[in-house]
């Protein structure tokens, strides 16, 4: 066991405990505990909300299973992978200051929220809180298991310890501090994830004898792994266009990123938020992916690929320089993970508990609720990554494509369709979930349909299900103002 690298890590998670306890500790004198648990009291300024948001993003499929990805494709997949730097702008450009300030007017703490005051239907909440459920046990899943293989590469403990030793480090902050912890930690975790990246990708060069002398190794072994096509030849132009849907605009209808649209202080944290996002997302991503292929012919052989980036910090890193990058990959799963844990724990408490089974419940059963779900969603969790697949990012983008196709035009048609209806929003999210999987398992089988990633397809089925059932069964328009001022009378 290498304690030259422990060490720093070690400080790094007692430094991210401090955080949750102070945050547990400000939570305790809260006047309104449901917005301060799950959205922080909307009180995120410009930096905090950019690096909450980079690190939310920025996950174990981008600090493992991307790099490792690349290790095994070449420059294709960072070329595929950079169309995620407009990640950020997309989500606060769309959803924006009209997200924010309907959020307000909902008084939404979540976005189900804000989907339940847009369309007033029961259906639109249940069918949200199970795709957050379904999809999102997948994304967690994905970042345990990330976790887990980054201490088991440094410790040499074996894959269950490893796992167990992340899930408790994990569970403690996240349930006692909630969404401020999470922001907060975000913050000190981007910041981390940013000098990280850089000293590894520096240290990667040198001990590759330079870019040129990396890349005529990359070509010596197979002349595909430096062209946008991939090392087999199978990355062709329209998957890797159809990709940025993926990454890019269908973040938008990311729940988990979506939140943090409705979390900002003012209209001055988003514009900086916007600005220090895009800058800081295009730098992560392009420094870990680029490590990813240039780290081939310094390790050549790694069997699993989300073992890459940790391997290869030991290999040409001092041991406890080694110890403070790889706090990087760790903070990105940390940071996403808590966040998926305060998504899915508040669609059950806030969105189906208190709305439907017991909405006069007192503060201190809404405390309990709220800790003790956290807790046992996160055990689930655990046990469903004890068998983990080869390379994790496929397990992250399965869950990405499945809330995309759910969510996408129910949030943003609502926010800027008028005639857009509960009829259309069940029609399209229930349109965009079945096809979703059913064109995975299709795929999986049978190679991309039409050579495009599998989220593109349900995308349009389900924006064609939204319009037509919106117009077609219901062609009375939604007068938005009218919603909302009926919506708050009823309040």
């Amino acid at each position: 066991m290498n304690y030259s690298v422990l060490i720093p890590m070690l400080v790094f998670l007692i430094i991210i405990f401090f955080i949750g306890y102070w945050s547990s500790r400000k939570l305790a004198g809260s006047s309104n505990f449901i917005s301060d648990y799950f959205l922080g009291g909307r009180e995120l300024g410009g930096f905090v909300l950019a690096m909450t948001m980079v690190a939310t993003y920025g996950s174990a499929s981008s600090f493992l299973g991307g790099p490792g990805t690349a290790y095994t494709m070449g420059f294709g997949w960072v070329l595929l992978a950079m169309t995620q730097v407009v990640t950020g702008y997309f989500v606060l450009m769309i959803l924006g200051k009209k997200y924010a300030i309907m959020a307000r007017r909902y008084n939404a703490v979540t976005m189900i929220d804000f989907l339940k005051a847009r369309y007033n239907s029961t259906a639109v909440v249940l069918l949200s809180a199970l795709s957050i459920i379904i999809f999102l046990f997948s994304a967690m899943a994905a970042q345990w298991i990330g976790g887990a293989r980054l201490i088991e590469s440094l410790t040499g403990l074996s894959y269950q310890s490893a796992l167990f030793l992340f899930a408790i480090s994990v569970l403690v902050y996240v349930t006692i501090g909630g969404f401020r912890a999470v922001a907060l930690t975000d913050a000190v975790q981007g910041a981390v994830m940013l000098v990280g990246t850089l000293v590894l990708l520096i240290a990667v060069i040198i001990s590759g004898g330079g870019i040129s002398n990396i890349m005529q190794d990359l070509i010596n072994e197979n002349p595909n792994l430096v062209t946008p096509y991939g090392a087999e030849g199978n990355l062709s132009a329209a998957y890797v266009s159809s990709f940025w849907i993926l990454v890019g605009v269908g973040v938008v209808g990311l729940p988990q990123i979506a939140v943090r649209a409705m979390s900002y202080k003012n209209a001055r944290s988003m514009h900086r938020a916007l600005i220090i996002g895009t800058i800081v997302t295009g730098f992560i991503m392009l420094n870990m992916h680029l490590i990813g292929v240039f780290a081939r012919p310094i390790l050549p052989g790694i069997e699993v690929g989300d073992k890459v980036i940790p391997l290869i910090a030991l290999e040409t890193l001092p041991p406890w320089v080694a110890g403070i990058v790889l706090a990087a990959p760790m903070a990105a799963i940390m940071s996403t993970v808590d966040s998926l844990l305060l998504l899915v724990s508040s669609s059950i408490v806030k969105d189906v508990y208190l709305n439907y089974v017991k909405p006069d419940a007192s503060l201190k059963t809404i405390k309990r609720m709220s800790f003790g779900v956290t807790g046992v969603l996160g055990a689930i969790v655990f046990l469903l990554a004890l068998d983990p697949p080869e390379l994790l990012i496929f397990l992250n983008l399965f869950a990405f494509g499945g809330l995309e196709a759910a969510f996408i035009w129910p949030i943003v048609l609502g926010l800027y369709w008028k005639w857009g209806n509960k009829y259309g929003a069940v029609a399209s999210m229930a349109t965009g979930i079945i096809s979703y999987i059913a064109l995975h398992f299709y795929n999986i089988e049978n190679g991309n349909l039409f050579g495009v990633h599998t989220v593109t397809v349900p995308v349009l089925l389900s924006l064609v299900a939204f319009i037509a059932f919106s117009l077609l069964i219901n062609r009375q328009a939604y007068d938005y103002n009218a919603i909302l001022y009926r919506n708050e009378k009823q309040a």
